[in-house]
């Protein structure tokens, strides 16, 4: 294990202020007063690692106990977050000895076969076997002439509110949606407070975040959380959508929040940062360039448990495989694994005879929200075939009927 120059050391309840304000710094934003409550709300201090020159502190590594949504079900995670280095004391190897703490302290612990995060730059993590699990699309397109399918007699009604006042209504129809969709993570109250704090400094110069709620014939069936911020030019309004969720539970009310979204007046232009690769808005608006979405990177999964990991999700088709994995970070991954499973149960166990792919830990992060496709890993270079068709009979197991999401950032 690759030691620091300077001593890492847990954090305790008292240091949030001061990292807080580092990460603030490093990450180039002002910390307001209210958003640092939120936040402290959520910090676990015992799951954080500092490292300190003297009294100044200058790097930070942290993690929250969650649930990752994976293809058929849920599994503990590490949340991974608060990662920084201080610029006075770059090079010097302490990242690289935080991370890999951290990955021993999860592995150890044997609760969290996985750990997941958003990366600020994709270049950073792979070095410790983090892959690219999710990706996401940034609709940032213009709202004129769009035009959704009329509604039907089945829409229901829509009424507009404040999150925080409606907030069981959301945390039900979300955990409903949750069961279905991979890479979303289980939120408590806390977590509640956290996805619906809205410091006025993070707005924007926008308004307050609002909710449109659907409700159908059992109830609320579907949410929006969205903000707007006027704006005017020579040839009139042109004011703009944000969009932060849309959770549904039905394609009635999906496509009743969607078409008031796209239509409030004084408003063409919508910005919807988080949508999935999958996003149903795209197949269902006359013209989907105007929505100019483009890909990009969301989730990214280190797998610490390969045989905890590998047992914990369900495969689109039945699969057995022997999988040569390579870890240098946590050589306890690092051998032959026999996974056997499909959409109801899995099992992975030690092999002892040939292999029939060979990969390094990162890709199995890759696969692990069935976001990958196992052909374009080995097209890449990245899956060896040591057994003649082994690719095609265990690519489509990977898969899963819905593509990873992230709307929340942590």
């Amino acid at each position: 294990m690759t030691t620091s120059p300077l001593p890492i050391q847990t954090a305790r309840a008292e240091d949030w202020d001061e990292i807080n304000r580092t990460l603030g710094q490093l990450f180039h934003h002002a910390v307001d007063p209210e958003s640092h409550e939120i936040e402290r709300a959520i910090f676990e201090p015992e799951r954080a690692l500092l490292v300190r020159d003297g009294t100044e502190l200058v790097a930070s590594a942290a993690a929250y106990t969650r649930e990752l949504g994976v293809p058929g079900g849920a599994v503990p995670a590490a949340h991974v977050t608060l990662v920084g280095v201080a610029p006075t004391h770059r090079r010097q190897g302490l990242l690289t000895a935080m991370m890999r703490r951290q990955l021993r302290e999860i592995h150890d612990a044997r609760r969290e076969p996985v750990a997941v995060l958003w990366a600020s730059e994709g270049r950073i993590y792979p070095r410790f076997g983090y892959g690219m699990a999710s990706q996401r699309l940034q609709v940032t397109g213009e709202t004129i002439e769009l035009r959704l399918p009329a509604p039907t007699p089945d829409e229901g009604r829509l009424r507009l509110g404040r999150p925080a006042d409606r907030q069981p209504d959301l945390a039900r129809v979300y955990e409903q949606a949750r069961a279905n969709r991979p890479g979303w993570s289980a939120r408590d109250d806390r977590w509640w407070r956290y996805v619906l704090g809205d410091p006025e400094s993070q707005r924007g110069g926008a308004t307050e975040r609002r909710v449109v709620l659907h409700e159908g014939p059992d109830g609320v069936d579907g949410y929006g959380l969205f903000r707007t911020k006027g704006e005017w030019d020579g040839a009139g309004p042109k004011g703009l959508t944000s969009v932060d969720e849309v959770v549904a539970t039905s394609d009635a009310a999906y496509r009743a929040i969607w078409r008031m979204l796209l239509s409030i007046d004084l408003t063409r232009q919508l910005s919807f940062l988080r949508a999935a690769v999958d996003e149903p808005l795209l197949r269902l608006v006359n013209e989907p360039r105007r929505l100019a979405a483009r890909l990009v990177d969301a989730l990214w999964v280190r797998v610490v448990d390969v045989p905890a990991a590998l047992a914990a999700r369900r495969y689109a088709t039945d699969v057995d495989v022997v999988i040569e994995v390579t870890d240098d970070l946590l050589p306890e991954n690092t051998g032959r694994w026999r996974l056997q499973g499909g959409s109801k149960t899995a099992h992975c166990t030690p092999a002892t005879g040939p292999a029939d792919l060979a990969c390094d830990v990162r890709c199995l992060g890759e696969l692990f929200l069935g976001g990958a496709g196992l052909t374009a890993l080995a097209d890449a270079g990245r899956v060896r075939e040591l057994r003649p068709g082994a690719l095609a009979a265990a690519g489509p197991a990977f898969t899963w009927h819905r593509a990873p999401s992230a709307m929340e950032i942590f």
